[in-house]
């Protein structure tokens, strides 16, 4: 009985480990496998923006500052401290990297710190920031 306890968190734990483009955490939408889900894109979107909602997005299309702030989301939500999630975009020289630090509690909530780098034409623009994940999963940034 016990070993099938053991087994049962073992797995859960390595499949919690997956956390890479189109695996799905219970309880979240699968981001990077269908990103045009209405769950997903009501989480990302309340990222408000993210850090490539700034000056460091300047200028991006749309389609790329998605790319960009999909990579934040799954950074922040999936993401192994100090490994970055990097994204392509649309157009030529356009491409970024979003690395996420320890998570760390606030109350109730679990929050991270993160840098994004966006690069535009091999010019590096960085940020920091904060964000802290609420209890539907999205992430709230710091302002």
């Amino acid at each position: 009985m016990k070993l099938k306890v053991f087994l049962s968190i073992a797995s859960g734990l390595a499949l919690s480990a997956c956390a890479t483009a189109g695996i799905k955490a219970p309880g979240l939408p699968a981001i990077g496998g269908d990103s045009s889900s209405k769950t997903a894109t009501a989480i990302i979107a309340a990222m408000n923006g993210g850090l490539v909602g700034g000056r460091i997005g300047a200028g991006l299309s749309e389609r790329d500052r998605a790319a960009a702030l999909e990579a934040e989301y799954r950074a922040l939500e999936y993401t192994q401290s100090g490994r970055p999630v990097t994204w392509k975009g649309s157009q030529a020289g356009v491409y970024g990297e979003v690395t996420a630090a320890q998570p760390y509690r606030v109350g109730s909530q679990d929050c991270r710190q993160y840098t994004h780098t966006v690069y535009v034409s091999s010019q590096p623009r960085n940020a920091r920031g904060t964000a802290c994940r609420n209890s539907d999963g999205s992430w709230t940034p710091l302002t």
